[in-house]
């Protein structure tokens, strides 16, 4: 199996490829697969991501979600460690830049992701075995460690979000990588484990 780094640069680059009119018809089409398929409908608190360096852009999922009168959050990065948490976001929420230049909100008190009810995470790869490449910073898996001990029902729900040729063959993965729920793409939501919250 190819390992991780190697897979990362091979993922990005197919992503980066992408043209800006392939980026906005992914945007769109992702947005109706997954009003079809009801996404949004069992969630009232949802994190969102700020596309950074190609990923997929979930701004029209946000907005709709908004406009649904949905609590929508954005990660925050903490001064120290690992552990993102999640402020809530509306249209006109005041950001300032994280240390990536990353906008996050401004909130006093923002939620721990076991607060979530859906989470919408990018990704440089996934697997049809739900298993997610991040960028390798590691911010992801220490913010939902706590979720690999709960065997039966848990919170929040993982959606990675990508474009259709970021999905490889299989993934290298850890023991402390966790794995997804659901896959939304341009061409479809692929669900993992179904049941797995019930």
């Amino acid at each position: 199996m190819i390992d991780k780094y190697t897979l990362r640069r091979q993922l990005k680059a197919a992503r980066n490829a992408l043209k800006p009119t392939e980026r906005r018809h992914a945007a769109r089409a992702s947005l109706r697969l997954a009003l079809r398929h009801g996404l949004l409908l069992r969630a009232q608190r949802i994190g969102f991501y700020l596309p950074q360096g190609g990923e997929f852009d979930v701004h029209p999922l946000l907005d709709r979600a908004l406009g649904m009168g949905l609590e929508c959050y954005l990660p925050i990065l903490p001064r120290r460690g690992r552990v993102m948490r999640f402020g809530r976001v509306r249209h006109h929420t005041p950001m300032r830049p994280n240390r990536y230049g990353i906008p996050e909100p401004v909130d006093a008190k923002p939620l721990r992701a076991r607060q979530l009810d859906l989470l919408l995470m990018p990704l440089v790869g996934f697997d049809l075995l739900g298993h997610r490449l991040g960028m390798g910073g590691g911010y992801y898996d220490a913010t939902l460690a706590f979720m690999v001990h709960r065997r039966l029902w848990r919170k929040p729900r993982l959606v990675g979000v990508a474009y259709e040729c970021q999905r490889a063959d299989a993934l290298p993965h850890d023991p402390w990588d966790m794995p997804l729920d659901a896959v939304l793409t341009e061409r479809r939501l692929c669900r993992f484990n179904p049941g797995r919250h019930r």
